[in-house]
């Protein structure tokens, strides 16, 4: 592997950088207007010297098995000193962990199988805004073996809809009742922002799950579970289920190690059990969304209307592609090619120009 250090167009000029730093929420405006319809190298991006380019879609062999059980184990993602960076980074955070003690905030009921001990999870935020220790944290973004994965899923611009945060359970921690589904396991209506298809071929899922795990998840130790299939149930769960006191056989806890990645459909019905290890359990949830759909909205709350300023520190370009907000591919979004450099898709100039005539801007 080699470091590309030049660009097809010139993004470290001086009147650039003047412009705009790149962790400007304002930063793709000026690529769209700049240097429209021209691939994009990020400084970072690396590219291979020999070998063949990082694939850019799913195999046939994990097609099949997202569609059939609606989640997905992706192995190996992160190497083992990558997950002692993310843990030290968490380590050195932990005085900020949230733990759910109030009952308004416990996500199981009490004496049922998903209940534990008594001890509440610990939620722990900010994780793409702690400078160098966000490192690991903020390659899932764009990594090279999930882009094929989230354009598989979701489709070329995909975003990211959730701010992601680290849950860690320590032993008897509490698990998290079963949840979700494209018919929502509860009230048994549809639910379009969660819902999982399947046409033609290709998969949509209108909001995905994505878990960096970080420690070791062996059988029947708890943590994350899932009832395989279920984003393609037409009815809601039977009473019980929900508790884990009905139809346990049919909850599967996937067995993972530090480093896997798992990938879910909100549209599958999915949960956690109480921790049985004495080592804490620690993951980091992302949530991802087509380019089109939002259900969160952090993404224009705050300053700038954009995240959190500290989230664009040191991101590279298709980092920084997958936090635009919703709107179409041919608006000049951003999309990730399979070297990680970035092409912004965009309409004929004639009609935008007709939109400014007609609106005031080439957007409608």
């Amino acid at each position: 592997m080699r470091r590309v250090y030049s660009c097809m167009v010139l993004l470290t000029s001086f009147s650039f950088s003047r412009a705009f730093h790149s962790s400007s929420p304002y930063y793709w405006h000026y690529l769209r207007r700049t240097f429209r319809g021209t691939p994009i190298i990020g400084m970072n991006t690396l590219v291979s010297g020999d070998g063949p380019a990082d694939p850019i879609e799913m195999t046939d062999d994990e097609r099949y098995l997202f569609d059939l059980n609606g989640y997905l184990v992706v192995r190996n993602v992160f190497a083992p000193e990558q997950v002692q960076q993310a843990n030290a980074a968490i380590d050195r955070h932990s005085h900020e962990f949230v733990e759910r003690t109030d009952g308004a905030l416990r996500n199981a009921v009490a004496g049922t199988n998903f209940y534990g001990t008594g001890p509440g999870r610990k939620d722990l935020g900010k994780v793409l805004e702690w400078g160098s220790d966000s490192q690991v944290f903020k390659e899932v973004l764009a990594h090279a073996r999930l882009v094929p994965m989230f354009h598989g899923i979701l489709g070329k611009g995909y975003r990211m809809d959730h701010l992601p945060f680290i849950i860690a359970q320590d032993k008897g921690a509490e698990g998290f009742q079963l949840h979700g589904g494209t018919i929502d396991c509860v009230s048994g209506e549809y639910n379009p922002h969660l819902a999982y298809a399947c046409h033609q071929g290709t998969i949509r899922t209108a909001l995905l799950g994505c878990s960096l795990i970080l420690t070791d998840h062996n059988r029947d130790d708890g943590g994350f579970c899932i009832v395989p299939g279920s984003h393609k149930s037409n009815f809601k769960m039977p009473k019980g289920m929900g508790d884990g006191e009905q139809y346990a056989e049919f909850i599967r806890q996937p067995v993972t190690k530090a480093g896997d990645v798992v990938l879910f459909s909100e549209g599958t019905i999915h949960g956690a059990l109480p921790w049985q290890r004495d080592q804490q359990r620690r993951v980091c949830l992302y949530r991802f969304s087509p380019a089109t759909n939002a259900y969160g909205r952090s993404y224009f709350g705050h300053e700038g209307g954009a995240w959190p300023v500290a989230i664009y520190d040191d991101l590279t370009d298709a980092q920084r592609a997958v936090l635009e907000p919703p709107y179409a591919n041919r608006l000049d979004r951003p999309n990730i090619n399979a070297d990680n450099s970035i092409t912004i898709t965009t309409r004929d100039e004639r009609k935008k120009q007709h939109d400014k005539e007609v609106f005031g801007t080439k957007y409608f």
